[in-house]
């Protein structure tokens, strides 16, 4: 954790993304400061609030927070960036010994910083924080215990159960993450990949207070496609098998066609339908690998353009 000058505080930065948040934010930085000045008053801290591009009041009310506090600050991005790239933007900007993030919704409770910085005093550099969901159907429930146990067979890279990213990460890790290019990152996975010395806490995720939940199926669908092809190339490999398997057993019929109408040409018959199944299975296969492949090209253009996380439009606090 580094050499300190005598009579200097040891620093955290927290990082808080929002987008809509005008009904919960004020609660959120109360918390926030409640958390920092009574129960961490040892540690100066900075808060960032990285805005992704609201449309109600929200920049607003963070502009007369930051007027009447130096430890908070703003920053307002061009335009929705999603829920991914901007808190990571967020990360990357904040200053501090060690970082982390509270939401906006509080669904990541505040006081579970105390809990993350005692393990990282013991010298752990990673913090994850393991949810245990409230309100979760048993089909997501379902959907996610059947992609962690693909995403440990498929990937050389070890994932986390009910981790989604939140934690507490030393200076140190995210200094290895500033170095790397990572327009579009999957944070989960990139924390895993990194390594270095890892503790766990686990809290039960508290119901929103205000609005409800801005990821959809599809959402999350998108965020697991990109786990998935940015840490394995496993799909590629499969399909390659199917392929061959394919090829051996449309060989095989072919072959037994042939003799059996060689054999009974008058009298064999079979018509046009297992030509039209087999046309189709084969279109099939085909359409899937041009998906798949199309997926890995689209996230290699992307890194090949090197576009950064989020465009800023305005910095508050900053001077």
């Amino acid at each position: 954790m580094g050499i300190l000058l005598q009579g200097t505080k040891m620093k955290l930065g927290i990082v808080t993304p929002c987008y809509n948040e005008e009904l919960g934010i004020t609660e959120c930085y109360e918390r926030v400061r409640e958390v920092m000045t009574k129960l961490l008053p040892e540690y100066d801290y900075e808060h960032l609030f990285i805005d992704n591009c609201s449309q109600d009041g929200t920049v607003d009310i963070l502009r007369k927070i930051a007027a009447n506090d130096k430890h908070v600050r703003v920053i307002v991005n061009a335009r929705n960036f999603g829920p991914g790239r901007s808190p990571y933007h967020g990360l990357m900007i904040v200053n501090g010994d060690a970082l982390t993030a509270v939401f906006a919704d509080l669904q990541t409770p505040p006081e579970l910083i105390v809990d993350m910085v005692a393990k990282w005093k013991q010298g752990y550099k990673v913090v994850a924080a393991i949810r245990h969901e409230v309100e979760q159907t048993w089909s997501r429930r379902l959907m996610r215990a059947a992609f962690y146990k693909m995403f440990a067979r498929l990937s050389n890279v070890e994932f986390i159960p009910d981790f989604f990213g939140w934690g507490l990460y030393d200076r140190q890790v995210i200094e290895v993450m500033r170095s790397l290019n990572e327009p579009d990152p999957y944070f989960r996975g990139l924390v895993a990949e990194i390594g270095f010395e890892r503790a766990v806490v686990e809290y039960v995720e508290p119901p929103r207070k205000h609005g409800k939940t801005r990821q959809s199926f599809l959402e999350l669908l998108d965020l697991a496609i990109l786990g998935m092809t940015t840490y394995s190339r496993a799909p590629l490999r499969l399909l390659t098998m199917v392929a061959l398997i394919v090829a051996f057993l449309s060989f095989a019929a072919g072959t037994a066609y042939l003799v059996l109408k060689l054999l009974f040409w008058s009298s064999f018959s079979v018509g046009v339908a297992p030509l039209l199944i087999a046309a189709l299975f084969l279109a099939a296969i085909q359409m899937l690998a041009i998906g798949l492949v199309g997926e890995y090209t689209g996230l290699v253009l992307l890194y090949a353009r090197r576009f950064p996380p989020v465009v800023e439009k305005e910095r508050i606090n900053f001077d």
